[in-house]
């Protein structure tokens, strides 16, 4: 005689209805918590520190910043391994963490660690302390028309912030367009007329588009950091930045000696749809959200844009 599970089940079969009855409705209780996603979650393990330096040799890149910064963190608990380069003008250092490690917190500290630092040297920008996660994308929007990289980049931005005011949706990149890039044509028979030389106006520029610390001030809720903002990111900005003041008090501006263009940098990478030049808008999944929930987000912004 047979007294395995199967044979049990064969004479009572109310029992065997009941358990396929609890299986199906586990199920369907489970589909709903069940995260979606286009690819698996992947962990990367690391944080990512980048400081900008203008004007820096790779040598100062690496002894005002790189250095300070690998002996800030060294000391916290969880880093495996620490990665540095030194470039002409910015710092850039890849922190690998230990198996297992609390990713989260590891950032933090290393955050408090670097924002510690007071021997940055005043040309340095605030660094910038991520980590580094694979980012998972849901779907691409491509903007094309018979009209210039400008009009079609402001378009997409503009998409681009109304996609991620939307509450399913957090992530949104603009791929495909070149970066913006301000070009300043100096004029040498304006120089030689003012009596001025390409590197005095590039020293010019140089320590007039700077944000720069300016110390901080200890209250009784704490302490205020003050900082001088003075990055210009316009050619009109640049066009207005003073290279010299006379003692009657007129002014050489920038715009006197030279011609600023906002533009595009040249890249060899061009995007296309039907024939005309497209500009993509790149739409991510983060966290728990549902990818499922951000396409159809999507899909009904794109309905409502067409009309």
């Amino acid at each position: 005689m047979n007294n395995g599970g199967i044979a049990w089940f064969a004479r009572n079969p109310v029992a065997a209805n009941l358990m396929m009855v609890f299986i199906m409705v586990s199920g369907l209780i489970a589909t709903g918590t069940v995260k979606e996603e286009v690819f698996p979650e992947v962990e990367l393990d690391r944080i990512s520190i980048q400081v900008s330096y203008l004007g820096a040799a790779p040598e100062e890149v690496e002894e005002g910043v790189v250095i300070r910064i690998e002996e800030a963190i060294q000391g916290v608990d969880g880093i495996k391994e620490i990665q540095s380069t030194a470039s002409e003008g910015n710092a850039s250092v890849m922190v690998e963490l230990e198996l297992g490690a609390d990713a989260r917190r590891v950032v933090d500290e290393v955050k408090n660690q670097v924002d510690a630092i007071t021997t940055f040297p005043i040309e340095t920008e605030k660094p910038i302390i991520r980590e580094m996660t694979a980012r998972n994308q849901v779907t691409d929007i491509s903007i094309s028309g018979d009209t210039d990289i400008f009009a079609l980049k402001a378009l997409a931005e503009r998409v681009r912030d109304e996609l991620t005011a939307m509450p399913e949706i957090t992530q949104v990149d603009v791929v495909s367009a070149p970066p913006y890039e301000i070009s300043i044509e100096v004029s040498e028979v304006a120089l030689r007329r003012h009596g001025m030389t390409f590197d005095q106006v590039a020293d010019a520029v140089r320590r007039s588009s700077l944000d720069l610390p300016g110390g901080s001030v200890r209250t009784d809720g704490g302490e205020i950091l003050l900082r001088t903002i003075g990055q210009a990111y316009r050619g009109a900005e640049y066009e207005d930045l003073v290279l010299w003041t006379r003692a009657d008090g007129s002014r050489l501006r920038l715009g006197d000696v030279a011609t600023v263009v906002d533009g595009f940098a040249e890249t060899d990478q061009q995007a296309r749809f039907d024939h005309q030049p497209t500009v993509l808008v790149s739409v991510f999944r983060t966290g728990d959200q549902s990818a499922l929930d951000i396409a159809a987000a999507v899909d009904g912004y794109v309905e409502r844009a067409r009309g």
